[in-house]
């Protein structure tokens, strides 16, 4: 890393360019604040290593990546520094490198790194040297715009004309989400001056009485709201709402349709359609809107988007996106298992816009769904050793299906690589979704073992979060106010432990749990008094108070709501907030397997590669089942795998 750091300097024959001022820190609007990576330490036994992870070994592994197929290269091209032709066959290549950087900056927080700070400012010198003196930033349209990256990007003759398919403001919007991040965490300007540039030409280029098509692939929105945060110059809200309202607006164009969410206005959906991936970061957007601008009428459409989404069209593992064909939701209650898509992007989005709606409500709801797909769909994403990733993210294999664009199993890389590089940029900021606050209420939304210093209502507060989560229900929460204080400790009761899958009826247990919730304050019995989710303990807090909770793990039945076909008279399985499955590795095949309705399990230590697990085992007809975390499956091999069992037809009606 660092030679290629030196060597980007040769080319360019200077040193990298930085300046820097006090960042901004919190998102403007919101009445609930997350707790920043700044003042979360994890040190976590099941989360750390594969933050860790992340941070030593997948963003050198995608930087090398990056190198080697050109990706800086094509920056250089674009500005005349090298010749050459634009390496990539995608239209959108110069983002892997944006997310890699955003990634990086925040993983420079927790775990400074001068090397890695010293390469990132590098990579950022050659981007500035590929844009064009406006402020134009994509690089194979300023290399040759008449012959573009082979996917269906049309030869172009004017910026943004074809933008349904050029992704240019999908480019720019994840530029301006990585300049934001990289700027919040080194208060340096040379990332951010660029960014800001870009979007200087958009507002002056979009809005009323000038361009007005919409993104094809919708981030600009959010990414326009960042640098809004981070300079309060209020042109940049304006343009992403402007963007985001021109959305299924045919006065002054041909509509796109329901594929890129373009079939109505914003205001108007309730169902969630169209590429999967686009369609969360679009609600994002619109959630972001309906608070900054307090707008009923797109607080309305979130609000019934996520309805339909929980109720009718997420998988059991947070997944979402059911199509193969268009990366996109299928019609309600349309859950393949063996062809599901459930892209990686997708469930990322999904915790993101998931956040966005607890900071608006202060349900836990919303944090439930981001336990579920942060510890099922988003990180089966990634394999155990950091280097190979799944794009789509199956419940069902039969071992020779190449679901993962040509793999029946993980890749190290892709043509369109958006996912690695996503969840470069979503893992290091996991320790910013444990914590949140408002004026007088302290809110622990996730399990995860770590300190955190927290100003709560002008008081210094110090608070360590002590499990062994996922495996073990206990959960111990140190609190230490600086000087006795009164508050509301808003600690989630996870769904799982309240007998509900999912928000809505999609998923049931086929029996609930009778086992109690033991709260405890200093080692006394304290009352489950609920509200929203949480179990609210109100008092005045004074340093050393011990507050610990007891959720009862154990191992639950799932099944579906009967209209989802796929699913009928099947069953899936449950440990705590793990999803559970059966690998061929473990298990040979898998196709004649049939579950008793008596099926008991025992609960054994298990490692799959280095990861230490727990195993469910049990035996049927002589035979011996055993179930893995959803999230480990396919690091041993080539196999088939099932997350959903057939029920013995004898027991269907059970």
């Amino acid at each position: 890393m660092r030679l290629l750091a030196n060597s980007i300097v040769a080319i360019l024959g200077l040193a990298a360019m930085v300046s820097c001022s006090t960042p901004e820190t919190e998102k403007a609007g919101y009445p609930i604040k997350a707790v920043g990576i700044t003042n979360v330490e994890v040190t976590d036994a099941f989360w750390l290593p594969k933050i860790q992870e992340v941070q030593t070994i997948t963003i050198d592994h995608s930087l090398k990546k990056c190198e080697t197929e050109g990706r800086m290269e094509n920056f250089l091209v674009a500005g005349r520094k090298k010749e050459g032709t634009y390496k990539g066959k995608m239209p959108f290549d110069d983002t892997d490198v944006y997310k890699i950087i955003e990634g990086a900056s925040l993983s420079l927080i927790s775990n400074p790194n001068p090397v890695l700070e010293t390469y990132l400012d590098s990579i950022i010198s050659i981007i500035a040297v590929g844009q064009e003196p406006d402020g134009y930033l994509t690089t194979w349209f300023t290399i040759d715009r008449k012959t573009p990256p082979a996917w269906w990007v049309k030869p172009s003759t004017n910026r943004w004309e074809n933008e349904q398919s050029s992704h240019e403001h999908y480019n720019s919007g994840h530029m301006f989400e990585a300049a934001a991040a990289h700027y919040r965490a080194t208060g340096k300007r040379n990332f951010l001056d660029i960014a800001l540039k870009n979007a200087d030409l958009l507002t002056e280029s979009f809005g009323p009485g000038k361009l007005t098509t919409p993104p094809g692939h919708q981030i600009i929105e959010t990414g326009l709201i960042q640098l809004y945060e981070i300079t309060g110059n209020k042109k940049y809200l304006d343009l992403s709402k402007f963007f985001l309202d021109e959305r299924g607006d045919s006065t002054h164009r041909q509509l796109w349709g329901p594929y890129n969410q373009d079939h109505l206005p914003v205001t108007q959906q309730t169902e969630v359609v169209g590429h999967a991936v686009r369609a969360v970061y679009q609600y994002s957007g619109m959630t972001d809107i309906a608070v900054l601008f307090h707008d009923s009428s797109y607080l309305n459409a979130v609000n019934a988007l996520w309805e339909n989404m929980v109720n009718k069209k997420i998988y059991i593992t947070g997944g979402l996106g059911a199509r193969h064909d268009g990366e996109a939701f299928g019609d309600n209650y349309e859950l393949p298992n063996k062809t599901a898509y459930s892209e990686t992007c997708a469930a990322i989005g999904s915790v993101d816009w998931n956040q966005r709606m607890f900071q608006l409500t202060g349900n836990a709801k919303y944090a439930d769904v981001i336990e579920r797909t942060l510890y099922n769909g988003l990180i089966a994403g990634i394999s155990l050793d950091g280097t190979q990733f799944f794009y789509p993210n199956p419940l069902e294999s039969d071992g020779e299906y190449a679901f993962n664009h040509g793999a029946a199993t993980r890749q190290p890389w892709f043509d369109c690589s958006c996912c690695p590089t996503n969840l470069i940029r979503f893992i290091p900021s996991i320790p910013e979704h444990i914590y949140a606050q408002n004026s007088n209420n302290l809110y622990v939304n996730l399990f995860i073992s770590s300190k955190a210093q927290i100003s709560l209502d002008k008081q210094a507060l110090n608070v360590e979060l002590q499990t062994n989560y996922p495996y073990h229900g206990k959960i111990t929460l140190h609190v230490s106010p600086a000087k006795p204080s009164t508050f509301n400790l808003n600690l989630r009761i996870p769904g799982w432990a309240r007998n509900e899958v999912t928000p809505g009826d999609l998923y049931s247990y086929r029996s609930n749990s009778t086992d109690n919730i033991v709260l405890k304050v200093n080692g006394e019995n304290e009352p489950l008094v609920m509200k929203n989710g949480y179990a609210v303990i109100s008092r005045k807090w004074k340093k050393g108070d011990i507050v610990s909770v007891e959720l009862p793990i154990e191992v639950k039945q799932v099944i579906a709501n009967e209209i989802v076909e796929e699913d009928r008279d099947k069953i899936a399985f449950e440990y705590g907030p793990l999803v559970y499955c059966a690998e061929e590795a473990d298990n040979g095949t898998l196709n004649e397997m049939k579950i008793p309705a008596d099926i008991s399990f025992n609960i054994e230590d298990f490692s799959v590669l280095d990861e230490k697990t727990k195993a469910l085992t049990t035996n049927i007809g002589g035979k011996t089942l055993t179930l893995i975390p959803y999230f480990a499956w396919s690091n041993r091999g080539i196999g088939e795998m099932k997350v959903w069992f057939d029920r013995d037809k004898n027991e269907t009606n059970n």
